[in-house]
């Protein structure tokens, strides 16, 4: 069983080191608060609170792409559409 969540935690370590490199503050902000963040709970050996962990990072990943989706979205309007104009 460790194993299994071993892995979960890595490829969750992988997907937000991914997503962070869009990141409005920077990816070396990102990279430093997501490694901060994980070497904190790093020596949690109950399965339960590293699935609870686990389930924390997925809804970041969640809020990111959320994040990121609107940005693209105000971008798009901003280029096609005149904001003055009532």
């Amino acid at each position: 069983m460790a194993n299994s969540l071993r892995s979960e935690v890595i490829k969750l370590y992988k997907n937000l080191l991914y997503l962070g490199r869009e990141y409005p503050k920077g990816a070396d902000y990102f990279r430093r608060r997501l490694k901060a963040a994980f070497l904190k709970n790093k020596d949690e050996t109950d399965p339960e609170k590293i699935k609870q962990l686990i389930a924390r990072g997925e809804f970041v990943i969640k809020e990111l792409e959320a994040l990121y989706f609107l940005r693209k979205y105000r971008a798009m309007k901003q280029r096609y559409y005149d904001d003055d104009k009532p």
